[in-house]
């Protein structure tokens, strides 16, 4: 049964944006991230701050869903709910698999270390229209390469675009988002900007990018 933050009853339908530390679980992951925070803050003159990494869950009357990016394990993609990926680093690199992001949407999936989410979960909408139309976007959420800005939106493309992308496009307010207190989430700029100057995905347009 979904509750609320009051210990109530909640509708059944919702998405809820939780934003985990960047590498919970994994100190190698957390150590780059603040290495790399650490050289963005001494560039730019200002306190280091926490990296967030975002995700997001949709709850329907039909089932729940989990969308969230993260590197390609091993194991089967649809086992995990995966509909979309691309390379990270360099597109040459991305034909290994330790290269490669993958974004899902996984139907009674989990978020790993949902635990140590920080200023979770933050209600997005109760509007099941909407909830469907996020859902109907991420296959379609782009793909550029990981790090990089190919889409010229003057910032890295990463897991926290996708998250903000597919916000922007389902016609949700951006602005219900907030960020944990003395943090940031990079990458989360670009995906509102690529959001907001592209025309809703084309049908017609759509290819199988887990194979590109």
């Amino acid at each position: 049964m979904l509750t609320s933050l009051s210990g109530g009853k909640r509708p059944l339908v919702a998405v809820d944006l939780y934003w985990l530390p960047l590498g919970a679980g994994g100190h190698f992951v957390r150590l780059c991230g603040r290495a790399f925070e650490a050289g963005v803050a001494l560039v730019e003159r200002r306190p280091r701050l926490d990296l967030y990494h975002s995700a997001l869950m949709i709850h329907l009357p039909d089932g729940s869903y989990t969308i969230e990016s993260a590197p390609v394990p091993p194991g089967a993609a649809e086992e995990r709910g995966a509909v979309a990926g691309g390379p990270v680093g360099t597109r040459r690199a991305g034909r290994f698999r330790i290269f490669r992001y993958e974004v899902r949407c996984w139907r009674e999936g989990i978020i790993p270390d949902l635990a140590e989410a920080v200023n979770s979960p933050q209600r997005l909408t109760e509007d099941e229209d909407s909830a469907r139309r996020l859902l109907d976007l991420a296959p379609w959420v782009p793909t550029p390469v990981w790090g990089r800005d190919e889409l010229r939106a003057a910032e890295m493309w990463n897991s926290n675009s996708i998250i903000s992308w597919l916000i922007v496009s389902a016609g949700l307010k951006e602005t219900l988002v907030s960020m944990p207190p003395g943090g940031r989430a990079p990458g989360w700029d670009a995906g509102v900007l690529v959001a907001r100057s592209q025309k809703a995905p084309d049908a017609a347009a759509h290819a199988d990018r887990m194979e590109t």
